[in-house]
């Protein structure tokens, strides 16, 4: 840097302090806010102009050098189709809280995992869940939780707790909180369709080798 190499010869440029170039250099050096030296021109001029011969000055050393500023990495990065890489991961739901569950999930869906992360695309991976009939309701959830639906008529209002769905679909409690948890557009209707659950430990996408993720 110019101005580590000043400092070589600063020492003997403060033996003349009466000096306005000195003292100039003193400020500058000492704030460290602008460049001392434009080009070795305006040096030598102000140099001509002293009345004292400065010791010890490398004029070789005062070289500027234009600061670039590297636009290319400076861009905000955008997956696009073609450069998304999709994998496909293994969760297991056995022992494990739904909610706590249905975030990770939902956020490896979203691929916010992902140092490539769009808001926008389909960045994330497709996720199979295993043993969602096995996922856990704190507290007195299992019976006091309810879950609302609406039948499009009049006065159609169905609640049906947790206990009643689980019965009937093993999987509809960590399908209704990973849903949730998605953006409720176009693009979360489609985040879903990368999902598979299933109650048991079965799965049919053993072709797929997926990578088991740990929850």
């Amino acid at each position: 840097m110019f101005l580590g190499e000043v400092a070589h010869f600063l020492p003997a440029l403060l033996f003349y302090p009466e000096l306005t170039f000195i003292r100039w250099i003193r400020s500058v050096f000492v704030k460290k806010q602008i460049i001392l030296l434009k080009t070795k021109l305006s040096l030598v001029k102000i140099l001509q102009s002293t009345r004292f011969t400065l010791i010890f000055f490398d004029l070789s050393i005062l070289q500027y050098k234009e600061k670039t500023v590297n636009t290319i990495s400076n861009k905000t990065y955008n997956a696009t189709p073609s450069t998304i890489e999709k994998k496909w991961v293994l969760v297991d739901a056995a022992d494990q809280t739904l909610g706590r569950l249905s975030s990770r999930v939902a956020s490896i869906l979203r691929g916010k995992n992902k140092p490539e992360f769009t808001p926008h695309m389909d960045t994330g991976d497709n996720v199979v869940v295993i043993n969602a009939e096995k996922a856990i309701l704190t507290g007195k959830k299992m019976t006091d939780k309810l879950y609302f639906r609406h039948t499009g008529y009049p006065g159609g209002e169905k609640f049906t707790s947790a206990e009643d769905m689980l019965k009937k679909d093993p999987t509809s409690l960590v399908r209704a909180a990973i849903k949730g948890m998605l953006p409720k557009n176009k693009l979360g209707r489609k985040l879903l369709t990368n999902l598979r659950i299933y109650a048991g430990p079965v799965h049919p996408h053993i072709a797929q080798q997926p990578e088991i993720k740990e929850i």
